[in-house]
């Protein structure tokens, strides 16, 4: 019995001892972590002034103000600036021959016309299908149908007369046709000087792509070649950066541009243009009109406009019609809507040294009934030259 109370007595003390030891272990669990230890503070560092980073000052000798020498104030010192670059003036070269000159650049796409004709006309008998071929030849050079028929009609009476046939005669034969072809009597010469007033004007019209606005700024590299003043109207309104491109042109010779707002009425900048041109005392005013499509009615009715605006100050000498001869046959529509607007009195055929046939030179002359009277050869600013038939002639048949 006592062995019983005396086990029963130790487990309740293991017992005891057990629940204090689990209850010690979870309130040690509970108990919050103790406070962090005070950070130590360390001030930052001082930001570098003006001279902290440098080396430490020497003691230096120092002037008095009496060692000091000063200005005597007799006279005040002037810095003179240097004086504003004006820009340097061309001269541009003398336009007395200047398409022979341009010869062999002329040549060069044109004389497929020309050798081709001698080629057939050389064979030694000449039959319908050479005949047909000629004619061939003349329509791919955009010569046009009817110009072409009276040269072929013509060759093949000369020729019969003619018999044996040397190359030589062949080369002078050809040669009389086309300049009758070409025209050699018609008048070629820009009318920039009028016997009762000054300025001549001129205005230059043309659609979008044509090279106008180039060509005009050529034009006034001409006429200042040949010792005429020019001032330069740039009626283009609706084209971005036009009147910043003729003013350019205008400064390399010397010209003055009149200007208007961009995309404001082109008839005011042309009427502005021809008072300044007759306050200056200038030879000729030339004005660039607007490119725009022949198309739209509306806007060639403007170009209408324009004109009648400036001749309220006198009337226009020459209305001169840019024409990119690389189109061929489709410069021709744009011919005959333009000279139902304006009376056109000349025409510029531009690009004539690329991909353009020589034969629009007669086509476009027979549509309008008015001369050719300035060509395009390149992309140089005196690649434009006054129309020479002799000239263009000998280009197209070569040496």
């Amino acid at each position: 019995m006592d062995i019983v109370i005396l086990a029963v007595v130790i487990a309740v003390v293991v017992l005891g001892a057990l629940g204090g030891l689990i209850v010690g272990s979870r309130r040690k669990k509970q108990l919050p972590p103790p406070p962090p230890a005070a950070p130590d503070i360390t001030a930052p560092p001082a930001e570098p002034h003006v001279g902290d980073e440098a080396e430490t000052p020497r003691e230096e000798p120092r002037r008095t103000i009496e060692e000091v020498d000063l200005p005597d104030g007799s006279a005040p010192v002037v810095v003179e600036e240097p004086p504003a670059e004006a820009p340097e003036i061309e001269i541009p070269e003398p336009t007395a021959g200047r398409l022979v000159r341009l010869r062999t650049r002329l040549s060069r796409s044109q004389n497929a016309l020309g050798k081709g004709l001698l080629t057939l006309l050389s064979r030694e008998h000449l039959d319908e299908d050479t005949w047909e071929e000629i004619e061939d030849t003349l329509l791919t050079a955009d010569v046009g149908v009817l110009p072409t028929q009276e040269l072929v009609e013509r060759l093949r009476e000369r020729v019969k007369v003619l018999g044996t046939r040397t190359p030589e005669e062949l080369r002078t034969l050809l040669r009389e046709e086309l300049l009758t072809l070409v025209g050699r009597d018609m008048d070629r010469v820009v009318k920039t000087e009028p016997e009762d007033r000054k300025p001549g004007i001129v205005m230059v019209v043309g659609v979008n792509g044509t090279g106008k606005t180039t060509t005009t700024g050529k034009l006034a590299r001409v006429l200042v070649a040949d010792g005429q003043s020019v001032v330069l109207g740039a009626a283009d309104t609706f084209r971005a950066a036009a009147a910043d491109q003729l003013q350019t042109w205008g400064e390399r010779v010397g010209a003055h541009t009149v200007r208007g707002p961009e995309a404001g009425d082109p008839a005011s900048v042309a009427f502005d243009a021809v008072k300044e041109g007759k306050e200056m005392g200038a030879n000729v005013v030339l004005i660039d009109t607007a490119g725009r499509l022949h198309t739209k009615t509306g806007l060639m009715d403007e170009l209408g406009k324009v004109k009648r605006v400036v001749e309220k100050h006198a009337p226009v000498d020459e209305v001169l019609l840019v024409l990119d001869a690389t189109t061929g046959q489709n410069g021709l529509v744009q011919a005959r809507v333009f000279s139902e607007v304006v009376d056109i009195t000349g025409i510029v055929l531009t690009k004539l040294d690329g991909t353009a046939k020589g034969g629009i030179v007669v086509a476009v002359q027979r549509e309008l009934g008015v001369p050719v009277k300035l060509i395009g050869l390149g992309e140089g600013a005196d690649d434009l030259a006054p129309f020479e038939p002799e000239a263009f002639v000998d280009a197209l048949i070569g040496e």
